[in-house]
């Protein structure tokens, strides 16, 4: 399972290869491709999925009849990075460093004196318009040097580093031409590309090692790899709608046409009720029998910093999945959609653990809460606990995956009937 986790990883560098990437394994599933600006022509008994802004994704199981909810998960594909500007090359007579910018909060120092990568996508002309080319140099071709101790004897004190200045690539010795390799790896004259999103990123492979596991990108990667594979393992359900979301820009807080906090979960669901025949009344009450998982990373107790966490909320790896609350709904975890999953979990016979920031530390938010906006319905946030979240190699337990894709494959594989508000019946 880490194995296929890893090749996810590798060969998702950015936003845009991790929905290519997850449409190659929905297709290979039989799931057929639609489009937004086409005529959605449904059929009962059978899959399909849809993107947005190449970065995002909804995929769907239509049951073969009527059917009484949707069973959903959210995760995110994007992770903190350098992206890199429009103009990009910063050039002397000595050195060409690339002018970047950060994306999402990422530990800087952890970026420093890696071999570092450049993928993303390039927009390129074409007789009719524009069309996109996804981009992945692969092999290492910068690098963020440190100052030397020497020269800062402060290094090893508390460091802040200013990004305009501490945190640009080194790309050459004077020869740029980083425009030239982006054209050259999408096929097209340089002259033909007419605008960029490209990123710095860490090319190392993940490893497998006494017991944990470690990469690039786990944060989210990890759950959107194993929502992935739950939901296209599950059996067929026949008496809900599984669907799948993997969204852009969480880590920048989600305010896009591709975040979760765009319409692009609702527009998919009203596009499905309006091609199903669906009345409005059948849908709202199929909105109020649904539930989504929300998946996305937790924070493992460190092990040379146990006073990080609260005492009585203290996860570890390799104990299972973690349930995240937060009173001030950060997480959208309640004792309603809490006790819903633990259901999962127990009949799936996977371990679960209780998370909480320390009342006196806040915590960074998640999908649920900002994905309810658009879709209101019960919603726990959940994830696998891992050390070093954002920085650009990070570890998790070499259980945990395992654990995450047979709770969600039962999930999936089941229906949520609200019998009145308070009860619910899980079958």
């Amino acid at each position: 399972m880490n194995k296929e986790l890893f090749d996810f990883i590798k060969n998702s560098p950015t936003p845009f290869h991790a929905v290519k990437n997850a449409g190659e394994a929905l297709e290979k599933a039989g799931f057929l491709p639609l489009c937004e600006s086409g005529e959605w022509n449904l059929e009962h008994g059978k899959s399909y999925y849809v993107t947005r802004n190449g970065s995002s994704v909804i995929a769907f199981k239509v049951p073969e009849g009527d059917f009484s909810g949707f069973m959903m998960t959210a995760s995110h594909c994007d992770s903190p990075a350098f992206k890199i500007k429009e103009n990009p090359e910063l050039t002397d007579k000595h050195y060409v460093r690339l002018s970047a910018e950060k994306y999402g909060g990422m530990l800087c120092s952890t970026w420093l004196d890696r071999p570092l990568s450049v993928a993303g996508r390039v927009m390129v002309k074409t007789e009719k318009g524009v069309s996109m080319r996804l981009v992945d140099l692969k092999e290492p071709c910068a690098v963020i040097p440190n100052v030397a101790i020497h020269m800062n004897r402060k290094a090893n004190d508390d460091m802040s580093y200013n990004p305009a200045v501490d945190m640009l690539p080194l790309y050459s010795d004077g020869e740029g031409g980083l425009r030239a390799r982006l054209a050259a790896a999408a096929g097209v004259r340089e002259e033909d590309i007419l605008s960029t999103d490209i990123i710095v990123y860490n090319p190392q492979e993940g490893i497998e090692w006494n017991g944990f596991i470690s990469a690039p990108r786990l944060d989210d990667l990890q759950c959107a790899f194993s929502a992935l594979k739950a939901f296209v393992s599950a059996e067929k359900n026949n008496a809900a709608m599984p669907v799948y979301c993997l969204f852009d820009n969480e880590e920048v807080g989600s305010q896009t046409k591709q975040g979760a906090a765009s319409t692009f979960l609702a527009d998919t669901l009203d596009r499905v009720r309006e091609a199903l025949g669906m009345s409005f009344s059948d849908y709202h009450r199929a909105v109020a029998n649904s539930f989504l998982v929300s998946c996305d990373n937790a924070h493992a107790v460190h092990p040379n910093h146990p006073e990080f966490m609260d005492k009585n909320h203290a996860v570890y790896m390799n104990e299972g999945i973690v349930i995240k609350y937060n009173a001030n709904q950060k997480y959208t975890s309640d004792a309603v959609s809490a006790a819903i999953f633990r259901t999962v979990c127990e009949k799936a016979g996977v371990p679960f653990q209780y998370y909480a920031n320390r009342a006196d530390m806040p915590g960074g938010s998640t999908l649920g809460n900002i994905a309810n906006t658009q879709v209101s319905l019960n919603t726990v946030d959940i994830g696998l606990p891992q050390l070093a979240m954002h920085s650009t190699y990070e570890t998790a337990g070499a259980k945990d995956t395992e654990y995450m894709v047979s709770a969600l494959r039962l999930f999936y594989e089941h229906a949520l009937h609200m019998e009145a508000d308070g009860e619910y019946m899980f079958e």
